[in-house]
């Protein structure tokens, strides 16, 4: 007989689990208790949406369900900001929330939330667990759900009675992995596709990718001179100096890139959906039925026709995918192989930072720095927010597992993501990147940093307004600037008081000595960047987008 709080970590500790992130609740006191004796590492947070946000980027970086939890009522609905990341986002994340007493159930008590309801659109699956007993059989069908053809949230529910209870119940045991594959005749017409393309382009996006299979549709583009773009916030799918790389297909797309896809009479879509975001507002494919032909290759195949009609759908995984069609050659030389290095040089020319800019700090040279210094398996995090176009168009990502960023375009996500990173790989440089509003919504985990010893650097690019909407409102309502100014704290300051090294940059030559302390400082570090407001983009300023010229 065990508790439903020890048969919890039990399920747990079967289905692999190795560390949760949480902040603590009396709600799930019992789960708590049984951790006490658990090899499960306990992260505790600062508030429930950082810890959620850490659980996605552990899902993100690692492709196993990141677990996370959280108290009732406040509690839950604090973190539905990471589950809503989670969901859009297709990352396996299974949250536990603790909740009132059977008993108290349907009478608004004391911090209720019926969760089903209130996660029903924003979560893969949500369920509560009334008996103790059948802990084992939930829990591990959440791991599966999770995992399985799109990943995605799911939320459990547990009544504080419930785990308290003690109940008999079988052994928990690891859910089964579910692969889906191609079948030969779609890859026989995929391979037929292909040899009769003049323009073929391929996007690479979602999750289920790991780094056995980036390298083998490296090793597919290389035999097929394939142009490859990545899909907005997957940019670490493709290496960004390999001659077949053409960009990521996401906000403030190239152009040269954009016409490309246009013009292209084939593309392949791996992995991804192709969102609202990556298709330009369902441009670049339209839909529900593209100009282009279209291949569509997904592990869920509720998602194969849903947004667009394919010439060709392939319910299969990319890791799945790849490996089933690296052996495929063409049948002679491509037509389009002259093709693939022109748009590769014009990648690399719209990925070169400008020197200049409005302002005593210049963003070009700093990211040209950080090119040179951080090395390859460097892992960058960002929230949302104007600042992010500097790391999006001018990092060059060389390989996987290297990107932890919301493609929802959730504010306050870097800080909470870099804590990840650095618990999970600590001995490689995490960086957070953040604008000042947003790492003062999430900006308390770097508190988490501190007390785990996990000498992060979060580079707060300071403008003193909320950028993106800011530049909304200039241009569409010229002069008429209301709710989108700021009054910062000193974020150096900040960073001390927590306990962390902290920098301030006013000039471009101040980065790298700042920056070279805060690595070698071996704390947790705040880099923050005064950076001129007018310095908006990096190629217009915030005057020139008032005045629309």
């Amino acid at each position: 007989m065990k508790t439903g709080g020890q048969l919890i970590v039990d399920a747990l500790e079967a289905n692999g689990t190795d560390r949760i992130y949480c902040v603590p609740g009396e709600s799930y006191l019992a789960v708590l208790d049984a951790l006490h004796d658990s090899t499960i590492r306990t992260i505790v947070c600062r508030q429930e949406g950082g810890a959620a946000m850490m659980a996605d980027c552990h899902g993100r970086l690692t492709g196993k369900p990141g677990i996370c939890f959280v108290t009732r009522g406040p509690g839950a609905t604090n973190a539905s900001a990471g589950i809503h990341i989670a969901m859009q986002d297709s990352v396996p994340v299974i949250l536990f929330i603790g909740q009132v007493a059977s008993h108290a159930k349907g009478r608004e008590a004391f911090q209720e939330v019926d969760y089903v309801r209130f996660f029903g659109d924003i979560a893969k699956w949500v369920v509560e667990i009334d008996d103790a007993s059948r802990i084992p059989e939930f829990v591990t069908r959440a791991f599966a759900v999770a995992t399985s053809g799109r990943p995605g949230p799911v939320v459990i529910s547990l009544p504080e009675d419930m785990l308290t209870s003690l109940a008999e119940a079988p052994e928990a045991l690891p859910h089964t992995p579910v692969e889906t594959r191609p079948g030969e005749a779609e890859l026989d017409a995929l391979e037929k596709l292909l040899n009769k393309a003049q323009r073929p382009f391929v996007i690479l996006g979602g999750t289920r990718w790991d780094a056995e299979a980036v390298a083998r549709m490296r090793t597919i583009a290389e035999a097929w001179s394939l142009p490859v773009g990545c899909s907005f916030r997957r940019q670490m799918l493709f290496d960004h100096l390999h001659p077949n790389y053409a960009g990521d297909v996401g906000i403030g797309i190239n152009p040269k890139l954009a016409t490309a896809i246009k013009q292209a009479d084939l593309v392949l879509l791996i992995g991804g959906r192709m969102g609202e975001m990556p298709s330009s507002d369902y441009t670049l494919l339209k839909s529900p039925y593209p100009d282009q032909m279209l291949v569509h290759i997904h592990a869920d195949a509720g998602e194969l026709g849903r947004v667009y009609r394919p010439t060709l759908a392939i319910n299969a995984s990319p890791s799945a995918f790849v490996e089933a069609f690296a052996g495929r050659k063409p049948a002679a030389t491509p037509v389009w192989a002259d093709e693939t290095p022109k748009l590769h040089a014009a990648y690399l020319d719209w990925s070169t930072p400008p020197e200049s800019g409005p302002g005593s700090v210049q963003m070009g040279p700093i990211m040209n720095y950080l090119e040179t210094m951080l090395p390859d398996d460097a892992i960058l995090t960002n929230g949302a927010g104007n600042y992010a176009t500097w790391v999006h168009r001018f990092h060059r990502s060389r390989r996987f597992a290297t990107q932890a960023a919301p493609t929802s375009g959730s504010m306050g996500y870097g800080t909470p993501a870099a804590v990840a990173a650095k618990e999970l790989f600590p001995e490689r440089d995490v960086i957070a990147f953040a604008g000042d509003g947003c790492f003062l919504m999430n900006g308390q985990e770097f508190a988490t940093a501190v007390q785990y010893d996990l000498p992060i650097i979060v580079i707060v690019v300071n403008n003193g307004i909320y950028g993106t909407i800011r530049m909304h409102q200039e241009r569409e309502y010229p002069g008429r600037v209301v709710a989108t100014d700021l009054r910062n704290p000193d974020f150096a300051a900040l960073a001390r008081a927590y306990g962390g090294h902290g920098e301030t940059v006013e000039k471009t030559a101040d980065f790298a000595p700042a920056f070279e302390r805060a690595r070698a400082s071996g704390k947790p570090s705040i880099v923050e960047i005064r950076l001129d407001p007018e310095a908006i983009t990096p190629t217009r300023t915030m005057t020139q987008i008032r005045d629309r010229s």
